[in-house]
């Protein structure tokens, strides 16, 4: 039981955080989700292994649709946005009204990649989220609305989340006032970005904060892991399907496509948030263990019985709130310059 257990533990550079026991909304939409979603993707995942024709990687455009059912969510109050256009794919700006035009002063920012198992979700599904985001830290985003499958591999989405970091540094943001940050999908990707930026020779970012990061395309590890027998939502099978379907070539998966796989020396301090049922779990482990081995500091925050981004309800979820108000309070003890220990672990977000 999460009462049983010490608020905060420090193995080597990382914070092991257990911030607060879920909410009663919370543990409602935890059932929920056991009850519906789970069954109904053990389902899907069931016709995959069959080999029901309309399974298969051609179809991942139907995911896409996704974004266009969220095109209803809109951001917050006071929320400002502007598109930004690139040769590939677009993102967009996102700030709250009391933060600066990001055109007219360059002082922060944040590089936000989406989920959405590199098949579904952008820019609508993540609007809210986002705009919560830049409320909390009092910095501009920028959202990338990356290519994705079936249309474009993960190295081609790499490609563009480099080139929008770039686009960042060429409009006058310093890279130590850069956070990189994501969730699911996009959590992962904050990862390998920040180990492409290290290895291409590029300024390194500030900090990077990831939600519920999928930073391995393999799910051998996640099968493993006990979380995979209780999570509600997402089993490691079903996160294992982009990666057999689509990434894979020859049928492989090559490790270096994967965030998990890389040594993480020289990457900037980190924040993970992560529900202590999740299957994903298991990546956030990793990464943080990868992180200790580098030496890299990290708070990784276990949300008792939260589900997969439960970030994006917080229109309903205290829990929600909260952790969106450490996000927050991180990205401004980064760009402060304050210890990042110190941060609060009961900030709140609108």
């Amino acid at each position: 039981m999460l009462t049983k257990q010490p608020t905060q533990t420090q193995v080597s550079s990382v914070t092991i955080e257990y911030p607060r026991r879920a909410s009663l909304v919370l543990r409602i939409a935890h059932r929920l989700s056991y009850a519906i979603l789970r069954q109904g993707m053990n389902a899907i995942i069931a016709l995959v292994d069959r080999g029901i024709p309309f399974t298969d990687a051609r179809n991942f455009h139907i995911s896409a649709l996704l974004d266009l059912l969220a095109a209803p969510l809109v951001p917050i109050r006071g929320t400002r946005r502007r598109m930004v256009k690139f040769d590939k794919f677009r993102a967009e700006w996102v700030w709250h009204d009391g933060t600066a035009d990001p055109d007219k002063r360059r002082d922060a920012a944040i590089l936000y990649m989406h989920g959405g198992g590199l098949v579904s979700c952008g820019l609508n599904s993540h609007r809210r989220l986002v705009s919560r985001i830049a409320k909390a830290s009092g910095v501009p985003v920028l959202n990338v609305d990356y290519r994705q499958l079936p249309k474009a591999h993960v190295t081609e989405t790499l490609e563009d989340c480099v080139e929008a970091y770039g686009y960042l540094l060429q409009q006058g943001f310093s890279a130590d006032h850069i956070i990189l940050a994501g969730d699911s999908a996009g959590g992962g990707l904050s990862f390998r970005l920040a180990v492409e930026i290290r290895d291409r020779g590029l300024p390194m970012p500030a900090a990077i904060a990831a939600i519920a990061p999928w930073a391995d395309y393999d799910s051998t590890r996640r099968s493993a892991h006990p979380n995979d027998r209780i999570y509600p939502m997402l089993s490691a099978a079903a996160l294992g399907t982009p990666g057999r379907l689509g990434l894979a070539r020859d049928g492989k998966l090559d490790p270096k496509w994967s965030a998990v796989n890389h040594d993480f020396t020289g990457l900037p301090p980190v924040l993970i948030q992560v529900g202590s049922t999740e299957v994903l779990r298991s990546d956030a482990d990793h990464l943080a263990a990868n992180c200790a081995a580098a030496g890299v500091p990290c708070r990784m925050q276990i949300w008792h019985r939260a589900i997969h981004v439960f970030q994006a309800g917080a229109d309903l979820l205290p829990d929600a709130r909260q952790a969106i108000g450490d996000i927050g309070a991180f990205t401004k003890s980064i760009l402060s310059g304050t210890d990042v220990a110190a941060t609060s672990r009961r900030g709140t977000a609108a």
